[in-house]
């Protein structure tokens, strides 16, 4: 996953690689759940964009801790 998207995934390619719309995305983000925390815990603001940490999307979708 790192070669193909390399440090950092936008909401589009995590959208893209989950099978979601964005709008779904960012609901999803919004909730109190596990699986939110998780992806909010590996998402970096760099100006007004989002971006998702690889590595821990890469975890997260694994079960790695």
């Amino acid at each position: 996953m790192f070669e193909k998207y390399g440090p950092l995934l936008t909401l589009a390619q995590l959208a893209q690689m989950l099978d979601r719309s964005t709008d779904g995305i960012r609901m999803a983000l919004r909730e109190a759940n596990p699986y939110a925390e998780r992806l909010n815990a590996a998402k970096v603001r760099i100006g007004r964009r989002i971006y998702f940490r690889t590595p821990d999307v890469a975890n997260l979708l694994l079960g790695i801790d």
